[in-house]
């Protein structure tokens, strides 16, 4: 399974999603490729932080750039699950991807510029969807404030509503130094403790690998 994490704008969380569905499934005792095809190289660095630490399951990861399209379907045939960070713009790396995967995640926050990028990436998905008509396509809400007086989910759920292309699912990451905590030990969130951060992880790998 081929699961593309994809946006238009940076900031979104998309690498910090990418390396934790990676160790969700490693600790799951899957076999997991991560593709790093942002040429910012966090989620490399995640990976390399992971893999000076032995105690952790195996997260397997290769950088891969421009066309990506022929490696996915050839690296699909070798692991269980394909795992991929593209760049947080319109990029070769993300339209390529987009073609050959199995599931596109879009994460996107809950700020007004954010939502704003939803119009463009639902032109994008149609386009992929002439090629690739078998993609599931989900949207995330990541970094969401949890403080119970903002009311900045519900407003980003109903503008959402305007872009059917881009269902959003009932999970939402909420922001938590806990994740950026695990991007810097190469662990995910789910290998450190935070009970609310590990709910939220699960509830997403469920959404996605239970679809």
């Amino acid at each position: 399974m081929i699961i593309m994490l994809s946006s238009q704008k940076g900031g979104s969380g998309k690498t910090t999603i990418a390396v934790n569905l990676c160790s969700y499934l490693a600790l799951m005792g899957k076999d997991v490729m991560l593709i790093d095809s942002d040429r910012q190289g966090t989620a490399s660095n995640w990976l390399f932080d992971r893999c000076e630490n032995k105690d952790l399951p195996l997260v397997h990861g290769v950088q891969k750039y421009e066309n990506i399209s022929g490696s996915l379907k050839d690296f699909k045939k070798r692991y269980e699950y394909v795992i991929v960070d593209s760049p947080g713009r319109d990029s070769r790396e993300m339209r390529t991807g987009m073609v050959s995967a199995d599931f596109i995640l879009i994460p996107v926050r809950c700020s007004q510029p954010d939502l704003d990028t939803l119009a463009k990436m639902q032109e994008i998905v149609n386009e992929v969807r002439d090629m690739n008509p078998k993609v599931k396509v989900k949207g995330l809400l990541t970094m969401a404030s949890a403080n119970p007086v903002v009311n900045e989910i519900q407003e980003a759920q109903d503008y959402a509503k305007d872009y059917p292309g881009i269902p959003l699912l009932r999970t939402i990451i909420f922001d938590r130094k806990i994740y950026r905590d695990g991007m810097s030990l190469g662990k995910g969130v789910l290998e450190l403790s935070n009970d609310k951060a590990k709910k939220e992880m699960k509830s997403l790998a469920k959404e996605i690998f239970d679809a």
